[in-house]
């Protein structure tokens, strides 16, 4: 086991979210999550620890910089759709284009690797955030399309129901190992699973 304290041979020490990251993988792997501290993934990091919070909230947000930067991108595919458009298939599209940019070589570690870095209880945890925050952006969308309340049943049911399968797109995805196909094809499945049903419920509905 290396030493937390101990700088990577030839890192640079210029702050970057990238290095950040890097660190913290390398540390996770082999000091374990719960034994890494932020004071050591910035001394891996030759970076000061206000730096690190320039970037991330928290340590689990290391965990998700994908994720975290693909729901950012789909709240602003979504804001961009006109009203009147159909709000399922727009959502799904949204989806589409968001995660056709992520390779099969981006898949986060903390899914991959969790029984080495000890990560699986975090993911949960810190998972849940980024699930609700989904489907929150979601609900918003359904709402003003639909002209509901965001705490309408309908609403929340769809925006939990799209959520939960693009989660399970993600998990999927990143435990197919090496043969695992585009992250893209595996929404469109997943989006497949929740349709016909959130069709149904919503073309019943007018604007």
């Amino acid at each position: 086991m290396i030493p937390a304290s101990q700088n990577a041979v030839g890192r640079p020490r210029a702050s970057s979210r990238a290095v950040i990251e890097d660190a913290a993988a390398e540390l996770f792997l082999e000091n374990t999550y719960a034994l890494t501290t932020i004071e050591h993934i910035t001394q891996r990091a030759g970076v000061s620890r206000n730096t690190f919070f320039n970037y991330f909230d928290a340590k689990s947000d290391v965990l998700w910089v994908e994720l975290d930067a693909a729901i950012d991108r789909l709240s602003r595919e979504l804001q961009a759709v006109p009203r009147g458009r159909p709000a399922l298939e727009e959502i799904r599209a949204a989806t589409i284009r968001v995660v056709s940019d992520i390779g099969v070589d981006r898949v986060p570690l903390a899914l991959t690797q969790d029984d080495v870095m000890g990560t699986a209880e975090e993911t949960r945890v810190s998972g849940l955030a980024r699930l609700a925050r989904r489907s929150d952006l979601i609900a918003d969308f359904l709402a003003g399309h639909l002209l509901r309340s965001p705490n309408d049943l309908l609403v929340l049911s769809a925006a939990n129901a799209l959520s939960g399968a693009i989660s399970a797109a993600w998990t999927v995805w990143a435990r197919d190992g090496i043969g695992r196909r585009p992250l893209a094809e595996y929404m469109s499945e997943a989006f497949d699973v929740v349709s016909n049903g959130l069709e149904f419920a919503l073309g019943t509905t007018s604007v």
